[in-house]
């Protein structure tokens, strides 16, 4: 069965306000999060980030909140938006803005709307896709976002359903796997960073090394950076970001500040001392707001202070 095929088995059930929903999803599905809420109020976005700002509608009423990790072998985020997209139609739900990761506005719009954490929710800042609309007819109106992001042959997604007059259950199940030749990743003799940001479209330059409060790299040879810049320079078409993060000592705003100043700090190093052309690299930080261990040890704020490296594109 193509992937194409298997995804519109999703069937998201058009019921009657308030009643249940049914997600089929493609392969082995597992729920990341669920957080019900008699009431909220939600800044649902219906525009791109612009002007430092994102356009928000205020959605009212009982809320669910729910995230799934779903198994799919090769699978990209257009065919799984593509598919939910048009099980919402079909369900009465009127589009009210979609965008992609550009489009959207990219890390601004990402850290500006409502996103469960990481490990809950994945959002690759070089793939993902939103979505938001709404459904009117029925006793109060009900508004509904999509993220849907991927990693590796997993999908990730985040639906937020706002509005409904009772608590509005939603229901996952698993379908068959889909089985689907994975894309094929070229062969190179470059080292395990970019054997991974082949692989997955990110890699944590684990050998850099910044202390708490600072955003200068130390001395040194970095293999990871070696390793990135023989790739870079094999392949003057592709263009990396690199995203830096702090451990959560301080300010969110001065994290953010020296987490961006971190990854300008190792594009830096790639255009002075390995030749890499500043066009073909960008930088920026998102500070302490997605961690990858605790920050209750010094280990774990050690892991967390890292660069990230992810292709954002191939120059045209």
């Amino acid at each position: 069965m193509s992937l194409a095929r298997a995804l519109a088995m999703w069937v998201l059930v058009a019921q009657p306000v308030s009643a249940a929903v049914e997600l089929t999803f493609p392969g082995p599905s597992a729920e990341t999060a669920s957080i019900a809420r008699d009431f909220m109020s939600y800044k649902l976005p219906v525009g791109p980030y612009a002007d430092g700002i994102i356009q928000t509608l205020v959605a009212e009423g009982s809320g669910l909140t729910k995230a799934w990790r779903v198994e799919i072998a090769g699978g990209t985020t257009l065919l799984v938006m593509d598919s939910l997209r048009q099980q919402l139609e079909s369900a009465g739900f009127e589009l009210l803005y979609e965008c992609t990761t550009d489009v959207c506005g990219g890390f601004d719009f990402r850290f500006g709307t409502r996103v469960l954490p990481e490990p809950d929710m994945h959002v690759d800042l070089g793939d993902f896709r939103y979505l938001a609309a709404q459904r009117l007819g029925g006793p109060v109106p009900e508004y509904i976002s999509l993220f849907v992001s991927r990693g590796a042959d997993q999908a990730f997604v985040q639906m937020i359903l706002v509005g409904s007059e009772t608590e509005t259950k939603v229901e996952a199940k698993s379908g068959g796997l889909v089985s689907q030749v994975a894309p094929s990743v070229p062969t190179v003799e470059f080292g395990s960073v970019v054997e991974t940001l082949l692989q997955t479209g990110s890699a944590v330059l684990d050998d850099l090394r910044f202390e708490t409060g600072s955003s200068s790299l130390g001395d040194g040879k970095f293999l990871s950076l070696i390793d990135l810049a023989e790739y870079l320079k094999a392949n003057p078409e592709i263009r990396i970001a690199l995203v830096g993060h702090t451990d959560a000592e301080g300010s969110l705003q001065g994290n953010i500040n020296l987490s961006r100043r971190r990854a300008q700090s190792v594009a830096e190093r790639l255009v002075s001392e390995f030749g890499i052309p500043s066009g073909q690299v960008e930088a920026d930080g998102v500070g302490y707001l997605a961690p990858r261990a605790p920050n209750l040890t010094e280990d774990g704020r050690t892991l967390n202070r890292r660069v990230e490296v992810i292709i954002t594109s191939t120059q045209s």
